[in-house]
């Protein structure tokens, strides 16, 4: 599993969001986050449409959480915006690409390892990331 740039943009958009008193518009995230516009819009309008921010329009527009940092957990933020489930090889669900279960010794173990990266990711809140950043 790789996180792309897409998720690091999207994490650190939210905590930027979470610090401030109110909604942020894209220039102003852009060039305080040093992210390309473009691409930090889609992200935005991505998490937005999820359900995970707020999108407000016109001059004061922006953008700002839907809800608490706490209700945040890694595995929705990163799922919204790379639009699949975070997968550690492509048969640690359970399913061979090659139609080869039966006859695997790999996959019990691909799958009890995407159990454990799957409550890790769960157990991680945009929270606990800024707590923890704050201790530094």
């Amino acid at each position: 599993m790789l996180l792309t740039k897409a998720s690091e943009y999207a994490l650190l958009s939210l905590i930027y969001i979470s610090r401030q008193n109110k909604s942020q518009d894209v220039d102003h995230m852009s060039n305080e986050l040093n992210i390309p516009k473009s691409f930090l819009a889609k992200i935005l309008q991505t998490l937005a449409k999820d359900g995970l921010l707020h999108s407000f329009k016109g001059a004061k527009g922006g953008f700002s959480l839907s809800k608490n940092p706490k209700e945040y957990t890694l595995k929705e933020i990163i799922n919204s915006v790379e639009k699949k489930e975070v997968s550690v090889f492509d048969c640690s669900g359970g399913i061979c690409p090659n139609n080869k279960e039966e006859n695997c010794f790999l996959m019990p173990i691909l799958v009890k390892l995407q159990n454990k990266v799957d409550n890790f990711l769960e157990s991680i809140t945009l929270a606990s990331i800024i707590e923890d950043n704050g201790k530094k």
